[in-house]
């Protein structure tokens, strides 16, 4: 696997080519002409036609999920029959079944980090998972790709890794849009607040395409589901002001995440 085409220049797309670019010929495509100004050592594709002459051996699809499958349709066409596809999208909901019946190898996969906020630098603390279903050649390539990074990874099927996103994104996603629904212009000095503040300035920076991911995931509503059941039980707690039912509530929150009681 040497020629490799990434599909749109956005941020996960551009750090796919910065990280490609020194060990494979790699090409980016955007119709955006102002997006590839910055790229070095790759080819800057404005045409599909662009694509079909390169003759890639791996196609990489970092387009938003609301476009993923609409674009792999559009450049399917242009592609060489051995050229594998693969997308980079936080849910899989849909993309499974576009694979069965596109008839072409493919590889599925998730990078767990945005590049605005994580380390390039040192990835050693970020995650990244595979699709097992992929294609064994193109699960190889992944493999040898994220170790060259130090990045930690895992291998799910397509519908755990959707359980698995709605339970590891959807919880913290969702209560950081809780707390910053609470927040009003006023200054508030305490320290686990400044912490609770930069989880949720960091989740409303990203993409509202990548937001609308993680909530629309169809395994989302019942994790949002138990915040509700979990928020109403503590107000009624602390209606009541019952000292009792709340230690027994904390020591429960304790359990579950392993702290010594």
């Amino acid at each position: 696997m040497q020629k490799i085409v990434v599909l749109g220049a956005g941020k996960m797309g551009a750090w796919l080519v910065e990280s490609l670019c020194l060990d494979y010929d790699v090409a980016v495509f955007d119709r955006d002409k102002t997006k590839l100004k910055y790229f070095f050592n790759s080819h800057r594709f404005l045409r599909l036609e662009e694509i079909r002459d390169f003759q890639p051996d791996l196609l990489i699809n970092a387009v938003s999920l609301n476009h993923t499958i609409e674009v792999f349709r559009e450049v399917d066409p242009y592609l060489p029959k051995e050229c594998i596809i693969a997308d980079i999208t936080s849910v899989k909901n849909g993309i499974q079944e576009y694979y069965k019946n596109s008839g072409r190898r493919f590889i599925s996969t998730h990078p767990m980090f945005g590049p605005t906020f994580a380390n390039i630098k040192d990835l050693s603390n970020e995650n990244a998972i595979i699709i097992s279903e992929s294609d064994e050649e193109g699960k190889e390539f992944l493999r040898k790709f994220y170790k060259s990074l130090k990045l930690n990874i895992y291998e799910y099927n397509f519908r755990d890794h959707d359980e698995t996103i709605a339970y590891c994104l959807s919880v913290p996603f969702s209560s950081s849009l809780v707390f910053a629904a609470c927040m009003k212009k006023q200054e508030a000095p305490g320290t686990t607040f400044r912490k609770h503040m930069d989880v949720a300035q960091g989740v409303l920076s990203e993409d509202d395409y990548l937001l609308s991911e993680i909530l629309f995931n169809p395994f989302t509503i019942d994790q949002v589901e138990k915040i509700r059941t979990q928020l109403a039980m503590l107000i009624e707690i602390v209606k009541d002001r019952d000292f009792e039912s709340l230690k027994e509530f904390l020591d429960s929150l304790r359990v579950n995440i392993e702290l010594p009681l």
